[in-house]
């Protein structure tokens, strides 16, 4: 199973967000993600390290998917 692929959820761990779902939309490489966080509206350059991967995915495609995975009104998302 790759932890780091677009669509994993996973919980922020350190900085502003911490404690808060996040969704990865792109892997930029192996150290660094784009991830689309419940608590911002657009999505941000994140550090793996400062992430905990779950095993859930969903389809980034799916707005309605995605606004469920991170708990929150489908049209606070900007993708």
């Amino acid at each position: 199973m790759a932890l780091i692929e677009d669509g994993r959820i996973c919980v922020k761990k350190y900085g502003r967000d911490a404690g808060d779902r996040a969704v990865i939309t792109k892997v930029v490489d192996s150290n660094f993600v784009m991830v689309l966080s419940s608590s911002r509206p657009k999505p941000r350059k994140c550090n793996v390290k400062h992430l905990e991967f779950m095993s859930e995915t969903v389809d980034l495609k799916d707005t309605d998917q995605v606004a469920k995975a991170l708990e929150i009104d489908r049209a606070k998302i900007k993708q």
